[in-house]
């Protein structure tokens, strides 16, 4: 950014001193060749300052896009890795609430084939949810590791060192 606003800098001092050569030249009626070719000289850096700047501005914007889509898919993982560690808390606590009256009853000496179905399918309600939380949970790490791996080196340079004999070290 500090670039772009340097370039800015530059290229107003360029377009004053353009100016004030356009004013000088009004002024004489014509001016000599070095004040003319002073003149294009200004213009030619002014140009490529002004293209420069455009172009610094179309990788910021390019950049900046990224960043929000990035960011976008980071959240909407990280709310379905947040929805899913809910679920599993939900679950966990219909568990321990499903065997605490299992346990109550096995006290009481009452088996209760009710009890013991909705333990069972709180556990499985359970289980489904720890492994929701686990896929959520290794897609969001991919999803981190993904564009680290696509800027890491080939599988040229680690083939080259499998291929070394290890006394040539």
């Amino acid at each position: 950014m500090s670039d772009i606003i340097e370039l800015q800098r530059r290229i107003m001092a360029a377009m004053d001193r353009v100016a004030s050569g356009l004013g000088e030249l009004s002024g004489t009626g014509g001016g000599d060749a070095a004040t003319q070719q002073a003149l294009e000289d200004e213009k030619i850096v002014n140009a490529q300052l002004t293209e420069r700047i455009r172009m610094l501005s179309q990788r910021h914007e390019n950049d900046m896009a990224k960043l929000r889509e990035t960011t976008q898919s980071t959240q909407a993982q990280l709310a379905k890795l947040d929805a899913d560690l809910q679920k599993l808390r939900k679950a966990n606590t219909q568990l321990s609430q499903s065997n605490q009256a299992l346990r109550d009853a096995n006290a009481a000496g009452v088996a209760e084939p009710h009890l013991i179905n909705k333990a069972m399918m709180a556990e499985l309600e359970a289980l489904r949810a720890a492994r929701a939380a686990d896929i959520s949970e290794a897609n969001t790490i991919i999803a981190a590791m993904t564009p680290l791996l696509q800027d890491a080196p080939g599988d040229e340079a680690a083939a080259e060192a499998q291929a070394k004999p290890e006394g040539d070290a």
